[in-house]
């Protein structure tokens, strides 16, 4: 069981009341390459479990004060994660498996052979390692992906990341959904961008704005002489994507007639231009993107679903801007400071309050709405910052008192610190905040409300 050098060590926390039997366990452990921690009782087991990273845990159930079986109820409230092995006298087996169905992940009679117990903790190790390895394998799939543009680092957006990951080397036709202005087309681009098709054209086919009545010649061309005005042929925008990716925007806006005949294009894979008895052969890839929920469209007749399920091979979903969360908004509102031209161009900060102003706010229009409205404070603000003055009326917070309510070096400013780096931590788990701060959740509750976190 060496070590990886690239990932960090297993950590194992012994657990029993018995010093007897925590130095007989430093002694078994000693040929291990594990970070060990050792605790007599369940409240100091729990204490360092809040503290540092536990992978696994062997459990006594038989202990004054608080038992294993709280122990093991409350462990797994901070940490899924962690795997528990109990560690029971041949008396306490029903409680053995109580623990099982609570979450142990194995259990062990006292004074068996120590080979079995090296077996078991064997096992944990190899399935440990093989999830941080798992791990950074993603790890290194996301950073060797150039996501230019593509700005967010919370939970939403890293998911998305990851499945942009898998599926841009595949041909798989995707189907992204969002609301408006949540990023669909820089989805698409990323797509492309890391697909085998990297060095063909990307077209993009905006089937909202383009007329119904000349939307079938636009996508699939015409021979001349077709209609009025058709002096000369047309390739068309499909066979302009040849050996590269066509990504057709607001897909949920065509007509169901030329639904029909986008179909059979996917199906045959050629193209037919208008006025023409002819076929063309085209090699693309396709990438749909839409703010309705077409599942819902197809129960009231307005979308295809042998096309649907044409175009959703893959299914991806551009996270709003709401679900990411502040950190988000931050990295967005610095990307659009350096971005966007500005009168003096000596603008390259925003107060807190402003940035949790914008965290406050629905944003119902997305990351558009968001560049838009750093537009605007662009354009009123007089000083080297953005502040809560130079923000829309609608956002409702130029009265707020946010920024007063904690300034630097007082107790309010140190609670305000330590309750946010918790939350990150605890990636905005409240109960596992509330148990790195060793509080109680009702006063974690309070002060996310006084602070108005």
């Amino acid at each position: 069981m060496e070590e990886n050098q690239t990932i960090n060590r297993f950590s194992v926390l012994v657990v029993d009341d018995e010093q007897d039997m925590l130095h007989s366990m430093k002694r078994f452990f000693r040929p291990f390459d594990f970070n060990l921690d050792f605790a007599l009782n369940g409240e100091e087991a729990l204490h360092i479990i809040s503290k540092k990273p536990v992978n696994l845990m062997l459990l006594d159930l038989k202990m004054p004060g608080m038992n294993g079986l709280e122990v093991l109820k409350q462990a797994r409230q901070i940490d899924e994660g962690i795997k528990i092995i109990i560690h029971t006298a041949h008396g306490a087996i029903a409680d053995a498996v109580e623990a099982l169905k609570m979450g142990a992940s194995d259990f062990l009679e006292k004074g068996n052979s120590p080979e079995i117990l090296r077996a078991r903790i064997k096992n944990a190790y190899e399935l440990w390692e093989t999830q941080q390895e798992n791990r950074q394998l993603k790890k290194n799939v996301l950073q060797s992906f150039n996501f230019d543009g593509f700005i967010g680092e919370s939970p939403p957006v890293q998911k998305l990341k990851e499945m942009i990951a898998r599926v841009a080397p595949s041909d798989a036709s995707v189907l992204i959904q969002g609301e408006s202005g949540t990023g669909k087309e820089l989805v698409a681009q990323a797509i492309h961008h890391h697909s085998q098709r990297k060095n063909g054209p990307v077209v993009v086919v905006d089937c909202a704005a383009i007329s119904e009545t000349v939307l079938e010649s636009e996508l699939f061309g015409h021979s001349k002489g077709a209609f009025t005005g058709a002096d000369t042929p047309a390739v068309g925008l499909i066979r302009s994507a040849d050996k590269g990716t066509l990504f057709l925007d607001e897909i949920g806006e065509l007509s169901t007639s030329v639904q029909g005949k986008r179909l059979r294009t996917i199906q045959e894979r050629e193209v037919r231009p208008v006025g023409s008895t002819k076929s063309y052969p085209v090699d693309i890839r396709i990438i749909a993107a839409t703010n309705r929920t077409l599942l819902d469209e197809i129960s009231t007749g307005g979308f295809r679903q042998d096309l649907y399920y044409r175009l959703s091979a893959v299914t991806l979903t551009s996270p709003p801007l709401r679900t990411r969360g502040i950190s988000d908004i931050k990295l967005l509102v610095e990307y659009f400071l350096k971005k966007l031209p500005h009168k003096s161009n000596n603008i390259t900060e925003i107060t807190k309050s402003s940035i949790q102003c914008l965290a406050d706010y629905d944003w119902p229009g997305n990351i558009r709405e968001l560049e838009n409205t750093i537009q605007s404070a662009l354009v009123f603000s007089n000083g080297s910052e953005i502040t809560l003055e130079d923000l829309p009326e609608l956002l409702s917070c130029k009265n707020s008192e946010i920024e007063n309510i904690s300034p630097e070096g007082t107790l309010a400013y140190y609670e305000l610190q330590a309750i946010k780096n918790a939350l990150k931590q605890s990636d905005n788990n409240r109960r596992k905040a509330a148990n790195i701060l060793d509080i109680a959740e009702a006063t974690l509750y309070r002060k996310i409300k006084q602070f108005n976190l």
